[in-house]
């Protein structure tokens, strides 16, 4: 890529802009991608990794279009060193992440029925009870307690073992691997955890190949011994999936950070229950649930958007925590407000890729950020707010802990 190439006619092409790696404190907002979207609809960005530069997007419905535009695609990603914020590239065969159409859907289709409202609606008495367990122990034990180590980490991954099939004999082994993927206690240890996890899966998918149950490795099984996918791309599929309780053990790590630091949010989701819905969607709005950017896309043809020219070829991020904040879609956006107009968040992404799994985590979210305002009233920070720990040199933002009383 070069200069010429990014410009139309009396248009020079925007800056690349550095954006390192920070660790944000907090909730609060990325500095660089607040300058970043100051600057315009589309910049240019460098990441710590990777080669070159590439275009971000951070207005609404830019992220929008750009995300249900068959011109940019994701599996050219794969075979290129784009600029990135992961130091480690290694995108597996099967991962939906990365497949466009007509594979993304293809790859898709064994696995939804897993996770449709009906699906979930089945889940939710379950799941209820795997919470139910967690909290009775915390109450039992008495205050303190780090919500994080004894809620919000093992109530995820329990339901999510639920819904791919893990047998209950291997759930401890399962979730040892999923806990070392998701820390940052260093890139070997993380690989040797996955590789554990991903040959665990590969013998549970050959295993369930006459398998007629609902659950996902007994839905990949029948799909691979169908011929429908391969065994290399249900183990891609399955892995991200079962590893997926991170965002909602981080998401709601922020959520509760929040209510616990600000008495008039609190006091709403107390005294008017059944409107808590509306405040958990502007929380997933408001919450900066990730650093920097996500999984970028390769222009396919020359596209011209707001008088610049993206050419075939060019990596796009889009930004859904700018998306979130855009001023023209939500009015005062920095500003937590349940009341507002109603304009749908894209906290869980948008298009093709929009999250598979969007059905549970919002059904996790609200049982757990509920069930522990319901089952510990008194509920506080046992420490001043400056004193909670936050995760570093990670994808996924929130508290390391949140040690509370009540």
């Amino acid at each position: 890529m070069t200069e010429e190439t990014t410009t139309l006619t009396g248009q020079a092409p925007p800056p690349v802009r550095d954006w390192p790696a920070l660790d944000v404190d907090g909730t609060d907002f990325d500095p660089v991608l607040a300058d970043l979207m100051r600057e315009g609809p589309l910049t240019r960005i460098r990441l710590p990794h990777g080669e070159g530069w590439a275009w971000l997007a951070t207005r609404y419905d830019d992220v929008k279009a750009i995300t249900n535009d068959p011109r940019f695609g994701r599996a050219e990603v794969t075979t290129r060193q784009v600029t990135r914020m992961a130091p480690h590239f290694k995108p597996r065969p099967g991962s939906l992440a990365f497949a466009d159409q007509p594979d993304h859907n293809r790859l898709r289709k064994p696995v939804a029925g897993a996770f449709t409202v009906g699906a979930m609606k089945r889940l939710r008495p379950r799941a209820q009870r795997i919470l139910d367990t967690l909290v009775d122990r915390v109450v039992q034990d008495g205050p303190p307690a780090d919500l994080v180590e004894r809620v919000l980490e093992p109530f995820p991954l329990a339901v999510v073992s639920e819904v791919m099939g893990v047998p209950a004999a291997d759930r401890a082994q399962v979730h040892a691997w999923t806990r070392r993927i998701i820390s940052t206690t260093g890139a070997e240890d993380a690989e040797q955890a996955k590789n554990g996890l991903y040959g665990w899966i590969t013998e549970t998918v050959r295993a369930r190949a006459h398998s007629t149950g609902d659950d996902v490795y007994s839905l990949l099984g029948s799909a691979v011994h169908r011929e429908e996918i391969s065994e290399t791309e249900a183990v891609g599929l399955a892995g991200p999936l079962q590893i997926g309780g991170e965002a909602v053990t981080h998401n709601c790590g922020q959520m509760l950070y929040l209510l616990l630091t600000r008495p008039e949010l609190m006091e709403r989701m107390r005294d008017r229950p059944e409107e808590r819905g509306a405040v958990l969607d502007e929380l997933l709005r408001f919450v900066p649930h990730r650093s920097s950017v996500g999984l970028a896309r390769i222009a396919l043809e020359d596209v011209e958007l707001h008088g610049l020219l993206i050419r075939a070829g060019d990596p796009v991020y889009v930004s859904y925590l700018a998306a979130n904040r855009d001023p023209e879609v939500f009015t005062d956006p920095d500003r937590i407000d349940p009341d507002r107009a109603a304009s749908p968040h894209l906290a869980f992404g948008n298009g093709p890729h929009y999250c598979t799994g969007a059905v549970l985590a919002r059904l996790q979210t609200e049982l757990l950020v509920g069930t522990v305002l319901d089952r510990l009233p008194g509920l506080r920070l046992a420490v001043a707010p400056e004193e909670v720990v936050w995760r570093r040199r990670t994808m996924i933002r929130g508290p390391q802990s949140l040690p509370c009383t009540w």
